[in-house]
């Protein structure tokens, strides 16, 4: 039985979905590298993980990103909530828990690597 465990890197993992995504990886047998300091415009982030994603798929490691919309943490206050939930077609912040199973589904997904997932109820479709 091999001792290997697979490795998750975390941006951003101080709070918030970045905190909450180092739990859920945690809890599936993970090991976890975490950093605080990571900011990628939607551009550069699809840039870098594209890139990645070419020049490590013959290794068997597969590089897929997350774009969440206006989610509910520490960052947003409660008082703005309401209005923050009209900026998605949805009509509603996301949670953190659906961040998280967003990026769980993409590490179950062993043919996906590439990718930018949207999970910003429809904010990146555009609005009505």
């Amino acid at each position: 039985m091999s001792m290997e465990r697979k490795v998750a890197v975390i941006t951003g993992a101080s709070q918030g979905i970045g905190a909450g995504l180092v739990r859920g990886f945690l809890d599936h047998g993970y090991r976890v590298v975490a950093s605080a300091l990571a900011s990628l415009t939607k551009g550069g982030l699809d840039a870098v993980t594209r890139s990645l994603a070419i020049e490590y798929a013959d290794k068997g490691i597969r590089v897929n990103a997350v774009a969440p919309g206006v989610i509910k943490t520490p960052m947003h206050s409660p008082e703005t909530h309401a209005s923050l939930a009209g900026l998605h077609p949805m009509g509603r912040m996301g949670e953190v828990l659906e961040v998280v199973e967003a990026v769980l589904y993409l590490e179950s997904a062993a043919f996906v690597t590439g990718e930018t997932l949207h999970v910003d109820g429809g904010a990146h479709a555009g609005h009505w």
